[in-house]
């Protein structure tokens, strides 16, 4: 059933799709010679062929972006991402068309009001049907049903994942093991691993997930080939699966694929230079436009207290290298600076180094690190080598942040953890931006500093974040 109301929920969705997108056209028509009323070279006729093959391609780039594969693991975040970068694809090459064709008679306004109505309606009706099928599974509707394969921390994960998030649209029917490893986990076992086909037959799932440990690891060529003889999908949850990325690579040896544990997309020299270019240009802007911030900085920091008023600080940067990170001092000079955390209550700081620090004032002078290349605008934040040294040790995956350069704020920032907060979310949602980067994903950080992140008080945030 579920796989019937799929198919009929891509179709209405791709012809929902197409007119919004071919509609679009003759509005924009309207608006520019109507209510502009302006003077049209071209016919309504003209701009509803224009119209036609226009949608035709656009629908097929959509297709071609994955926007109409099923989204219940894939977030509203990174899908009108997706739909954002195949619509200006697709206006680019309509323009470079049009261009070629010497087709300059028709208005590039009426085709911007065009490419911004369609955008915007697409973008709004994803809203929408997210909130209304997010609603409708919650009411226990639309949901895939699974069978779990495996008892173990890896199958109880999943499970707590899929029960925790209504909107993903899972219900676990029950689960797979052997009889003595049974547990109490709120969910009906099914059988051993030999009743695995016997189990498909009888339940009929949409799905199975393979969440094996290791000590059963040998079983996974037996749950593949039921899960084929009965035509299941099967997902497989690596016991490996701590040190794997969320989006892994493969490469290909003579036909023998192999695993990229650690992908990382700057690692590409275009998304390293574009990056760097938006660093060197956005952190040479901002040091003229606040520079009569600093100014004033400077002067609260040399009447507040004695000492100098810039603070480095030795932090550890891209590579394990060590640089010196730039700061308007906000305490008095302490022997501690180097082993310790500012906390939010801390007799160090001064009056003014408190007003400085609420509104982040003290941070400016990293715009100057940006601009030599230690640090990026966006990026893990770096930290002193004692730490470094003690985490390391003590969280999986510390130092994988240290592949790509830090940052003034970053994805664990604008989420709340900054200053004394968990260092293991931290290092998550680190890894989570350096796995996903792209130009997008940092000007959205940046916004979210601006508009929501930097400028509002941590403690603040986990309670909302906590409340959700």
């Amino acid at each position: 059933m579920i796989k019937e109301n799929q198919k009929t929920f891509n179709r209405l969705h791709v012809i929902t799709d197409g007119l919004i997108v071919f509609a679009s056209f003759p509005l924009a028509y309207w608006v520019r010679y109507t209510l502009m009323h302006g003077e049209a070279n071209v016919t309504l006729t003209g701009y509803l062929l224009l119209a036609a093959g226009y949608t035709a391609a656009q629908l097929f780039t959509y297709a071609a972006f994955g926007l109409y594969q099923s989204f219940r693991r894939l977030r509203l975040r990174h899908e009108l991402i997706r739909l954002w970068e195949a619509s200006i694809l697709d206006a680019l090459l309509l323009q470079s068309l049009l261009f070629l064709s010497w087709g300059v008679h028709f208005s590039r306004l009426a085709l911007g009001i065009a490419f911004a109505v369609s955008v915007g309606v697409l973008s709004l009706k994803r809203f929408i049907l997210r909130r209304s099928l997010r609603r409708f599974r919650q009411a226990g509707y639309n949901l895939k049903n699974v069978v779990v394969v495996g008892n173990g921390h890896l199958a109880a994960k999943y499970i707590n994942e899929i029960r925790r998030d209504k909107e993903l649209g899972y219900r676990a029917l029950g689960y797979i093991c052997e009889e003595k490893d049974r547990k109490k986990n709120g969910l009906l076992w099914l059988g051993s691993f030999e009743d695995l086909e016997e189990v498909l037959e009888r339940e009929r799932p949409d799905e199975v997930v393979a969440a094996l440990e290791v000590s059963d690891h040998e079983r996974t060529p037996d749950v593949i080939i039921a899960c084929e003889q009965a035509g299941v999908k099967l997902s497989i949850i690596p016991f490996y699966m701590e040190y794997m990325p969320s989006n892994p690579q493969f490469d290909d040896l003579n036909g023998i694929p192999m695993l990229n544990i650690r992908y990382i997309p700057l690692d590409n020299w275009a998304n390293a230079f574009i990056k760097r270019a938006m660093d060197i240009v956005g952190s040479a802007l901002l040091l003229i436009l606040t520079s009569p911030f600093m100014l004033f900085c400077a002067v609260g920091v040399k009447l507040s207290s004695p000492g100098p008023v810039i603070f480095k600080q030795e932090r550890i940067g891209r590579g394990n290298k060590t640089f010196y990170m730039y700061k308007f001092r906000s305490m008095r000079l302490n022997d501690s600076e180097n082993t310790a955390w500012s906390r939010k209550t801390d007799e160090r700081k001064t009056g003014f180094g408190s007003f400085m620090r609420k509104c982040s004032l003290d941070e400016l002078p990293q715009f100057w690190n940006v601009l030599k290349g230690d640090m990026s605008l966006v990026g893990p934040r770096p930290e002193i080598p004692h730490f470094v040294e003690r985490f390391k040790k003590e969280v999986p995956l510390y130092m994988v942040k240290h592949q790509v350069r830090p940052g003034i704020t970053g994805w664990a920032q604008v989420n709340g953890y900054r200053g004394d907060t968990s260092i293991p979310a931290r290092i998550e949602h680190d890894i989570y931006y350096i796995e996903h980067w792209s130009i997008w994903l940092d000007l959205e950080i940046l916004l979210m500093t601006v508009f929501g992140g930097k400028f509002l008080n941590n403690e603040v945030i986990l309670k909302e974040k906590a409340r959700r």
